[in-house]
């Protein structure tokens, strides 16, 4: 390197090289800590179409971006521009205009794909790193449950996912119904599926089979107990447990005995085939199913349900015993869990883009916002050897967000790796207290505002200015009404 000025070379290399290591390869605070798991060319201009070339919002500052948004729970737009504005600025970059329409529109044409993509290598790559202590008896388990989110009320949102008959027009949401994959050992949602409200759950699991390789078990609630979904295991390989639905199949009289909690039972083949499974894959199920019956009692004080039978088709008792199936059904619960910080820490419960497209953008951002902070919650067990569970959701999510920033502001790589570092120690260390068997009854403490419901649309539900405190028949019971019903 410079032949003509061999006493400079060393130093023109040494600057070169920190040039290249320097911050200014990270465009975004949380690009410095979940980056190294992205492919760089995951982000890279396509080749024709939307983010093609590079503009004010090229491909990558839209895409940290809007997961900076979604990491920031309740931000507008306009933040997330001022955001982006900022670390362009300070990178010495072309500066986003301060208008919100350009980055709604390439926010809205963040290719689907891609995140996809993006999703399959972080999963891939917690995968790869599962170590046989986080397997549950040298088994990988998926874990299926569904919910429901809630839209904007748009035309277009309504006509994709229109609301309960139920609710008048103009006083409901449009309803999405969500059912997805958990894996039990890293904690990451492997893949998912949307539909309207009125789709059933097993309307829904046909398209995530293909994410079950064979050997995997396969775990869920009693809605997910039924013949078909138990043949269709067996038929791909796959390990199911699950809570038995139905009084008939819990019968404890029918089958084998093969221990006090145990018996061996055959489940024939329903006549009528579900409107879900095809013809063809319904002529190639087995005629009978042979099945195992665990029965569960449960002693401790709190629960509601004292008695718990489960269907499996692990078939082994020495094996599988039945401890083991009722502490691998208890870990269900963590699916519950991660539903409840998506939708409540990450307040996904509303989505509130205008279209069923960014409806679908804005639902992969939350996911990938969840499985990256799963992603970083698992290095930092790993490293440390604690149990994944006792690791802190909504601090892990705090704490990268402070330590991308505190990233930005180090001068060198060997600050950066120390914060890097610094942040698996305090994950590791800031663990959640262990409390088996914790009682939480449904109950809120904070009263509700005394307003009525919103029973026709606000256009005709006007409110009166001088009855400020109460309404008739309202729960107060005083009369003096403060709204009025214009027909």
């Amino acid at each position: 390197m410079t032949p003509d000025f061999p006493l400079w070379s060393r130093r023109f290399e040494a600057q070169c090289r920190r040039l290249r290591k320097g911050p200014g390869q990270t465009l975004h605070q949380l690009e410095s800590i979940f980056g190294p798991w992205i492919a760089s060319f995951l982000l890279a201009p396509e080749d024709e179409g939307p983010h093609s070339r590079q503009r004010l919002w090229p491909l990558r500052l839209v895409f940290w971006t809007f997961l900076w948004q979604v990491a920031q729970v309740g931000t507008a737009c306009r933040e997330a521009i001022r955001q982006a504005q900022c670390l362009c600025r300070l990178r010495g970059q072309s500066v986003p205009p301060d208008e919100d329409s350009p980055y709604c529109q390439a926010r809205g044409k963040l290719p689907l794909d891609r995140l996809d993509q993006i999703q399959r290598e972080i999963v891939a790559g917690a995968e790869e790193a599962i170590a046989s202590k986080d397997l549950w008896c040298d088994l990988r388990v998926k874990v299926v449950d569904a919910s429901t989110l809630t839209l904007e009320d748009t035309p277009k949102n309504q006509a994709a996912y229109p609301q309960p008959r139920s609710q008048k027009p103009g006083c409901g949401f449009p309803i999405m119904r969500l059912i997805g994959l958990f894996s039990l050992a890293t904690g990451l949602f492997v893949n998912w599926a949307t539909g309207t409200w009125s789709s059933h759950e097993l309307v829904l699991l046909q398209s995530l089979w293909d994410s079950l390789a064979a050997g995997d078990v396969l775990l869920g609630d009693r809605g997910f107990g039924v013949w078909a979904v138990l043949a269709q295991c067996l038929h791909r390989q796959v390990h199911g447990v699950f809570r038995v639905r139905g009084q008939r199949r819990s019968d404890w009289r029918r089958g084998k005995r093969l221990s006090k909690n145990e018996r061996r039972v055959e489940w024939e083949k329903p006549r009528n085939r579900p409107a879900y499974i095809d013809t063809k894959l319904w002529d190639l199920l087995p005629e009978i199913l042979t099945l195992r019956l665990v029965r569960v009692n449960i002693t401790e004080p709190g629960y509601r349900t004292r008695k718990i039978i489960l269907v499996t088709t692990l078939l082994d008792s020495k094996k599988y015993p039945p401890g083991a199936l009722a502490q691998l059904y208890r870990r269900r619960w963590d699916m519950e869990l991660s539903l409840r910080h998506l939708k409540t820490t990450l307040q996904m419960e509303h989505l509130s883009c205008k279209t069923p497209e960014n409806v679908q953008r804005e639902l992969h951002m939350h996911l990938l916002m969840h499985n990256c902070v799963r992603r970083l919650m698992f290095e930092a067990a790993r490293k440390a050897n604690v149990p994944l569970s006792r690791i802190s959701f909504a601090g892990a999510l705090a704490a990268a967000r402070r330590t991308g920033e505190a990233i930005l502001q180090a001068r060198n790589q060997t600050q950066r790796a120390k914060l890097m570092e610094e942040l698996y120690r305090v994950l590791a260390e800031d663990l959640v207290p262990e409390r088996p068997g914790r009682w939480e009854p449904r109950a809120v403490k904070r009263r509700k505002k005394p307003y009525p419901l919103l029973t026709r649309p606000r256009s005709r539900f006007r409110e009166i200015s001088h009855g400020n405190r109460y309404w008739a028949n309202g729960p107060c019971k005083r009369k003096g009404p403060k709204y009025v019903r214009v027909n």
